[in-house]
């Protein structure tokens, strides 16, 4: 079964130009190491809530925009071959691709396929 890895940001929104640009050269990083599919997504209705929301979760502020992410993988253990060569990949460096956000606000993590029509 499928395996997603799934993040949640805050990014400046003025950076959303140079966001894009970060995301389509790690994108391709990803899928050259066996990721099916790297979605990258703007927030553009994304509420605040009164208890949690993506919003509070990325501690997101007023000049900033929630951003929602996900790599869909074939299975677990082609996710687990792969990260350490993403991570090791010299176009993913943060000298060549910086974060163009805060990564100490970045929420992550791996997750099952459980529906997918």
């Amino acid at each position: 079964m499928s395996y997603v890895d799934g993040f949640v940001a805050a990014v400046p929104t003025k950076n959303k130009e140079q966001y894009c640009e970060h995301a389509a050269l790690a994108g391709e990083v990803f899928k050259e190491f066996g990721a099916l599919e790297f979605i990258e997504c703007w927030g553009n209705d994304v509420p605040e809530g009164k208890i949690t929301s993506m919003p509070m979760a990325v501690q997101c502020k007023p000049d900033e925009t929630v951003v929602f992410s996900w790599v869909l993988w074939p299975s677990k253990e082609v996710r687990d071959e792969a990260m350490p060569k993403v991570m090791a990949d010299q176009r993913c460096s943060q000298e060549n691709n910086p974060m163009p956000f805060d990564a100490k606000r970045l929420i992550y993590g791996g997750f099952d396929v459980l529906v997918k029509l």
